[in-house]
C-alpha cells in the first residue's frame, strides 16, 4: 500500500489517498497509470503529485489512444537518479515509450508538445529513446521555468513536499511531511540558513534551494527521514 499525497491545484488543497500498486493513481482516466508505474523504482511508502500532472496525463493518454509504458515517475530527492532539482522528485515528471518504436515516441512527443497541457516537453534530440514531459508550474528561484519555486511562509504543494523532505532528512524538523509551509517548516528553513551562512529570512530562494538540494540529493535517507 502506499500513500499518496496530491496537489489539487484547483482548490489549492492537499489530498491524501491509500491505494495499492495495482490501483490506479488518483484522477487517473480508466486505469492508464498505476500506482506501480508511478512508483517505477523508487521504495518510498509515501508518494506526491499534483493534479495538474494527471489530467495532462489524461489529455496525453486519450489524445494518443494507445498505451504509453512509464519508465520512470516518481523519486525522492535523497533516492538520486535525476538531477540535482528534477522535477521527478515532485512527482511532476515522466519518461514514457522506452520499449516503443521511435515513430511511436515521436508520435507522443508530438501530442504532448501540441495538447499545450505540460510545462515542458524535452526535443527528441535530449532523449532519443525516450520521450520527457512534465508539469512543472510557477518560476523556479534561480530564475526561468525550471528548478523549484521560491517558498515561504503559505505557501503549499509538491515543492513544499521536496523541500521538507530535504530538512527532515538533515536533521531539521518540520513537524510532518505535509506540503503545507507552516512556522515549524519555516524555522527549519531559518535554522539551516543560519547554520550554513546564509542570509537568516526562512525564505527558500535560489541559494538555499542549491544547497539544501547539493547536500541530500542521491545521498540516501537518514533517521530523521520522515516517510
Amino acid at each position: 500500500m502506499a500513500k499518496i499525497i496530491v496537489y489539487n491545484t484547483n482548490t489549492q488543497a492537499l489530498e491524501t489517498y491509500v491505494k495499492g500498486e495495482n490501483d490506479p493513481m488518483p484522477y487517473v482516466w480508466d486505469s492508464t497509470m498505476k500506482v506501480r508505474e508511478f512508483r517505477g523504482s523508487s521504495n518510498s511508502p509515501t508518494l506526491w503529485t499534483t493534479r495538474q500532472a494527471m489530467e495532462a496525463w489524461n489529455a496525453t493518454r486519450r489524445t494518443y489512444d494507445g498505451p504509453i509504458p512509464v519508465g520512470y515517475a516518481f523519486k525522492r530527492i535523497w533516492e538520486g537518479g535525476h538531477g540535482q532539482t528534477s522535477q521527478h522528485y515532485a512527482g511532476v515528471s515522466f519518461d514514457v515509450g522506452q520499449s516503443l518504436s521511435n515513430s511511436q515516441r515521436n508520435t507522443i512527443r508530438n501530442i504532448a508538445r501540441d495538447l499545450g497541457v505540460w510545462g515542458y516537453v524535452e526535443p527528441a534530440y535530449l532523449t532519443p529513446t525516450w520521450v520527457h514531459f512534465d508539469r512543472r508550474y510557477g518560476r523556479g528561484a534561480c530564475g526561468g521555468t525550471s528548478g523549484y519555486n521560491t517558498l515561504y511562509r503559505g505557501s503549499r504543494g509538491v515543492y513544499v513536499l521536496v523541500l521538507q523532505d530535504c530538512l527532515n532528512t538533515l536533521g531539521y524538523a518540520t513537524a510532518g511531511l505535509d506540503g503545507i509551509f507552516g512556522g515549524a517548516t519555516e524555522r527549519a528553513v531559518y535554522n539551516f540558513q543560519g547554520d550554513f551562512g546564509l542570509a537568516r529570512d526562512g525564505v527558500c530562494g535560489c541559494n538555499t534551494w542549491t544547497l539544501i538540494t547539493s547536500m541530500v540529493h542521491n545521498n540516501g535517507p537518514s533517521i530523521t527521514t520522515i516517510n
